[in-house]
This record gives C-alpha cells, structure tokens and sequence, in this order.
C-alpha cells in the first residue's frame, strides 16, 4: 500500500518530562490521519542519563525529524518551552515549517 503524498507529517517536539502528553498527541494526530515523528528517547521521564556526546546526537537527529516533517507540534504543558525545545522552534521556522502548540491544540 503506497502512502498518500499529501499526508501531513508532523515531528513532536518538548521536554522529554511529557511523555504522556507525547503519547496523547501521538495517538490523536494519528487518528486525525496524520504521519507524526516523535522522540525516541523520554530521558527526563525514565530516568535516563545521557553523556553530552549523545545529547548532541539526539539533537542532531530531531533536527532530522524536522526537516523531514511539514510541521511541528510543541508539547509546551503549562506552556513550559525549555531552551533546547526554543532551538528547535527556531530550527523548525528557520527552515517553514508551520508551528503548532499542545496548549492551543488540546484543551489543558
């Protein structure tokens, strides 16, 4: 079965923290018929310990996400936009991508 061109593809993007709010998002844009790309690793949420060496890789590779994505979703719960998500708001308008927000999304 080919996939439809003209499917949205839309990358996560947030704070690892919100893995529920990640799934929650996954799973309603999925059933809205959309392509969604999220993160592969929730290391604030499963306790995980990252060196530097693959903090960089992971962003690395969501930026790859991105790129790959026609939009974003921002997980901004209690609108929290950490540093490392504003690079990839930046990263995303930089390269225009539209800029979607949880918040504004789903009622919180």
């Amino acid at each position: 079965m080919e996939g439809d061109k003209n499917t949205e593809i839309v990358a996560l993007c947030g704070s690892t923290k919100f893995k529920e709010e990640f799934e929650k998002a996954n799973h309603t844009l999925t059933l809205e018929g959309k392509v969604v790309i999220s993160v592969g690793v929730f290391g604030h949420t499963e306790n995980i310990l990252l060196t530097k060496a693959q903090k960089e890789m992971l962003d690395k590779i969501h930026r790859q996400k991105i790129d790959m994505s026609n939009s974003i979703m921002v997980i901004n719960v209690n609108n929290y936009i950490s540093s490392s998500t504003r690079r990839e708001i930046e990263y995303a308008q930089k390269t225009g991508k539209r800029v979607k927000y949880y918040t504004d999304y789903f009622a919180v």
